[in-house]
Order: C-alpha cells, then sequence, then structure tokens
C-alpha cells in the first residue's frame, strides 16, 4: 500500500498554529467529529439546556456546539452562553462562528475578564465536551474553577477522555519516543481518569456526582492516522522535537498501529473511551 500521507511541512500549511499549540482550521478539517451530532448528542442530552439558562462552556473550541446551545438559552430573557478556550485561535474562530461571548482562559485557573456584565453573574451550568482530558497540569483545578462561577446547586455536564481512551496509540507513543531517548512520561499531555479516579475529584471540589460513566467509541478518521497526531500530538506529546523528528516518530507510530487500526480499505479509526459526568454544587454550609 502506497502512504500518501502529507509531510509536517505540508500539513503546517493548511492552518497556523497559535501559540497554545492550536490551530481551528487544522481542528474543523481533522476533527469535526468531536462536536457532529451522533457523538454530542448523548453529552448535549444529558446537560439538557433550558431557555433562560446561563451556561458556560469550557473548552469551547471553535464553537460549534456553543452555539447550538445558544440558540436553546436565549429562547427566554435572561438566557446566556459564555465559551471559553485556552487556545486564541479557536476563540476566534468560535466568535466568527456566531457565538456572542468568548473568551481566551485556561480551565485549570479560570481567570475572565473584568467589568464585563455578563460575567458578574453566577452560572446555572458549566458544560464541556472533549477538553478536560488536556488539563493534565490541574485536574482538580478544573472543577474548582467551575464551582466558583457557578451558583449553588448548578451543575456541571461534562465528557472527555476517560480509561484506557487511544490506549494503543498511547502506549505506542510512549515506545516510539522512549526509543529516542526521551521520557515519554514527561510529555504525554494527557489525562483520561476512570470513574472512580474522577468522581472522587468531583467531591473533593465540593460537587455531587449525579451521572458517571465510561463509554467506549470505535471513531473514524476521515482524514487519516497521521493527520490525527499531526492535530493533537504534534504540539503537545512532540512539543520538544523538530519537525524530522516529530515525522520520523509520526510515521513509525503509524506503521506500528497499522495493523489494528487500519482496515483493507485503508480507512483508519480510533477505540476511544468517553468519560461521561454530571454533578451539582453543593450549597456552601454555614455555622
Amino acid at each position: 500500500m502506497t502512504d500518501s500521507s502529507p509531510t509536517v511541512a505540508e500539513a503546517v500549511q493548511d492552518g497556523q498554529r497559535d501559540s497554545s499549540g492550536w490551530s481551528a482550521s487544522l481542528y474543523n478539517k481533522t476533527a469535526s467529529f468531536v462536536y457532529s451530532p451522533s457523538y454530542a448528542s448523548p453529552i448535549l442530552d444529558l446537560l439538557a439546556a433550558r431557555p433562560g439558562e446561563r451556561i458556560m462552556d469550557i473548552g469551547c473550541g471553535s464553537g460549534e456546539l456553543t452555539k447550538d446551545l445558544q440558540l436553546v438559552v436565549e429562547q427566554k430573557d435572561g438566557g446566556v452562553i459564555v465559551g471559553t478556550d485556552f487556545s486564541e485561535s479557536m476563540i476566534e474562530k468560535a466568535l466568527q462562528n456566531g457565538v456572542k461571548y468568548a473568551f481566551v482562559a485556561d480551565a485549570q485557573d479560570l481567570v475572565l475578564p473584568e467589568g464585563n456584565p455578563v460575567l458578574q453573574v453566577k452560572f446555572d451550568a458549566v458544560f464541556s465536551n472533549a477538553a478536560l482530558h488536556w488539563c493534565k497540569r490541574d485536574p482538580l483545578g478544573v472543577l474548582v474553577s467551575a464551582g466558583k462561577v457557578l451558583k449553588p446547586g448548578g451543575r456541571i455536564v461534562a465528557e472527555m477522555g476517560g480509561f484506557m481512551n487511544v490506549v494503543g496509540l498511547r502506549g505506542m507513543l510512549h515506545e516510539v519516543i522512549r526509543s529516542t531517548g526521551r521520557d515519554p512520561e514527561a510529555l504525554d499531555p494527557w489525562f483520561f481518569p476512570s470513574p472512580e479516579d474522577y468522581e472522587k475529584l468531583l467531591i473533593t471540589a465540593g460537587f455531587e456526582p449525579t451521572h458517571i460513566s465510561l463509554t467506549p467509541r470505535i471513531t473514524p478518521l476521515a482524514t487519516g492516522l497521521y493527520e490525527w497526531l499531526h492535530l493533537f500530538a504534534r504540539s503537545s506529546f512532540l512539543r520538544d522535537f523538530s519537525d524530522e523528528e516529530a515525522d520520523r516518530i509520526m510515521r513509525k507510530v503509524e506503521d506500528g498501529m497499522r495493523r489494528d487500526c487500519q482496515d483493507a480499505s485503508g480507512k483508519w479509526s480510533l477505540m476511544y473511551t468517553r468519560l461521561r459526568f454530571s454533578a451539582t454544587l453543593k450549597p456552601l454550609t454555614g455555622p
């Protein structure tokens, strides 16, 4: 089989990465499945957004789901949705897509602009889809930040990569990176917790879990595995490597995964495992 995957340099031409390492155009090209109706409907159903609610979307990406939620909550006075993301490129695209309020912020230590009236009132819900597994530095900080913007009794509803997410691929990345003399554990950007481990974090942050589940999902990769690696690993897992080194690593990983993740027609898929949860913020109890 002839491999026609692009080089890193060719792929970069499709979208300029911002200072966080993300490119909204590359994301939309390679990972539009993240916000597709078939994959996003379970977490949107769990959120069950209502007209008039105030919702914060943490890790809103390019804003497709944020815009859909905006249409729901704005059906009644007072309804508003605010998107946040660590990537300037994603926020710029979300605003272009029609999201009215979107700000660059780190979910692990959420600092929002001062003086904006839309941010002065607490929120009914915090929502997140396919973002919190990037918060390896301080996963508890995400939940503490969510608690600070929520009303007492408000809810957090999210889906993220969970225990055993892309397990074969992650192991292959570790193996190939280790062969270069680097420490893959130090470079690994992902946090894929078990339901039990995440439940403990929720309780520690003052939430009462109402739902938590782990769901395996075969996820087709329309643009192939190399492009997936280029989007999700090049500026994170492989950030300390030159383009040439990163290209060699991604090719080796691609070759190593071909037997298990590429079918006879050449189509690629990965086994995703999604951690889906909801929880309510416990009211503060005084003396």
